[in-house]
């Protein structure tokens, strides 16, 4: 059931800054917009773009060329859909999403119609990509906004009544009355060890400001754990991927003890107009865990950080993906040889987080003018698409009502 928008005042709110521009980072602009907000919305994203897990791999080399190398789609489960739901359905940047999801059980058991939480309730996609979600959530912004993305935020403070926003070199990026992270890295001891930091940005800002309030969310943030995934990127030519095609599944979720079996947890097929065929291979959490440390070439942040490329580690970890693709689709393939295939790794360092997550009476820290959204937000969709949609209209709501 679609829930009406509802109109707010907005009382003299001023500008806000969002630090990640993923779902809900989006998705929090959109419906700032259409609660009638006309201060100045600045989005903040160390990516080339916006999307975070709902992304899609372009090549201006190869324009045919479209994985959704994250997430597939995204789920509703809730009776009431997000308020922003029917404007992109309406807007035609999202879709119903077609295709047929099985599990795989234990060795090689193969059940139609079965999947995990994702499967569940009504699925969408990106109409031509998933990036198209957050494409256009930023639409229904009326690009009425900053966007700098390819940008690092690396120290945080508040003065004057203005929040700072500093690159590594504490050159000054950006400031404004509100700030908001779309994400828990720059609130989260992980930003240390990604990044080599001494401190964690949020938490060194938050030392001079005595809000309880942001101080006991800083604290469940600081516990939050997630999972990690390495995936594998592989393009067949249109005779190769003719045979994917005709699978009987279009997504192939793996339950705990195929995960076990076979390091991976789940396959998406994604067939590309001109006849070639993309193949995504998720890897379990276990897998990914033992290679944290392997980002893959065309990561965002390896570049940013200027690492080194460790070609021989990468290759390693896209062999054992490949081997473990191959073998798994055996069954249904004759001899799914991938060695010739066009092959990429994606890491995602904090793909889910873990439950409990961060309570929703907590996303709102007024003393500070700070706000959290993102899809750790305790409540209806937590760790998938959905919580981060809903998470960034809630916090919409409550900045305003300032």
């Amino acid at each position: 059931m679609q829930a009406s928008l509802v109109s707010m005042p907005r009382l003299g709110l001023g500008s806000i800054a969002v630090i990640g521009a993923g779902v809900s980072g989006c998705a929090l602009a959109a419906q700032l917009r259409l609660l009638g907000h006309q201060g100045p919305i600045s989005l903040w994203e160390t990516g080339r773009g916006p999307g975070g897990r709902a992304s899609t791999r372009r090549s201006r080399q190869d324009p045919a060329l479209r994985i959704d190398h994250g997430a597939p789609l995204f789920n509703i489960t809730a009776e009431t859909d997000p308020h922003l739901l029917q404007p992109l359905l309406s807007g035609g940047w999202i879709e119903p999403w077609p295709g047929v999801i099985a599990q795989l059980q234990g060795e090689s058991s193969l059940r139609l119609g079965q999947s995990d939480a994702m499967g569940l309730g009504t699925l969408y996609r990106g109409l031509g990509g998933m990036d198209h979600l957050c494409q256009g959530l930023l639409s229904l912004a009326s690009e009425a906004f900053e966007a700098h993305y390819g940008t690092l935020v690396r120290f945080l403070a508040w003065q004057d009544g203005l929040w700072q926003l500093y690159g590594p070199d504490r050159q000054l990026l950006g400031q404004a009355q509100w700030l908001v992270l779309s994400s828990t890295l720059l609130a989260h001891p992980r930003s240390r060890m990604i990044f080599g930091w001494h401190d964690v940005p949020l938490k060194e800002a938050a030392a001079a400001l005595a809000d309880l309030q942001l101080d006991h969310a800083l604290t469940l943030i600081a516990g939050i754990r997630t999972e990690a995934r390495s995936n594998l990127l592989v393009v067949l030519d249109p005779a190769a991927g003719q045979p994917w095609r005709e699978l009987p599944f279009s997504l192939l979720h793996f339950d705990a003890a195929a995960q076990q079996r076979w390091g991976l947890q789940q396959i998406t097929i994604q067939p590309l107009a001109d006849g070639r065929c993309a193949v995504v291979a998720h890897s379990s959490h276990a897998f990914a865990a033992d290679h944290l440390d392997v980002y893959g070439t065309h990561s965002a942040v390896a570049k940013m950080l200027q690492l080194p490329p460790d070609e021989g580690r990468q290759e390693t970890v896209i062999a054992a993906l490949t081997a473990a693709l191959e073998a798994v689709m055996a069954p249904w393939l004759s001899r799914p040889d991938l060695g010739s295939s066009e092959r990429q790794l994606m890491r995602w360092g904090a793909a889910f987080p873990l439950a409990p997550g961060l309570p929703a009476e907590l996303i709102f820290c007024a003393q500070s003018r700070l706000g959290f959204c993102g899809d750790f937000i305790a409540g209806v969709g937590f760790g998938r698409i959905e919580g981060a949609l809903r998470s960034g209209e809630n916090l919409a709501r409550q900045l305003c009502s300032q």
